[in-house]
């Protein structure tokens, strides 16, 4: 099969990531870190397949993820930490909530207070 007709594939794991709920791409874009013209250039992963990041979504409908080595959020200042939960968490609960809801991809991204 063509790599167009599966979709995009995670740079990790290799398998295809077929919702835009469990993309890392589309989490950096609705957190603002990455600007939509960059959606479609850059290489895809699951979320849980970037541990660096998926640790700091503390959801129940979410398995928590740990990190090991330099980057465990347990290793870092806890003010910070705390905060990238807060921000993750937000992002990863606005991304859930996108497919259904009519919105366009401009609104995807979360306001700065989250």
């Amino acid at each position: 099969m063509a790599r167009c007709d599966r979709g995009y594939l995670c740079a990790v794991c290799g398998h295809e990531v077929e919702n835009l709920t469990d993309s890392v791409l589309y989490l950096l874009y609705v957190l603002g870190e990455i600007p939509a013209e960059q959606l479609h250039r850059l290489p895809e992963r699951h979320i849980r397949c970037e541990p660096s990041l998926a640790q700091y979504i503390d959801d129940a409908g979410f398995a928590s993820v740990t990190c090991e080595g330099p980057f465990d959020r347990r290793t870092l200042d806890a003010e910070f930490a705390t905060g990238e939960v807060q921000r993750v968490t937000a992002g990863w609960r606005r991304l859930q909530s996108i497919p259904g809801s009519g919105m366009t991809i401009l609104d995807y991204p979360l306001s700065d207070s989250y």
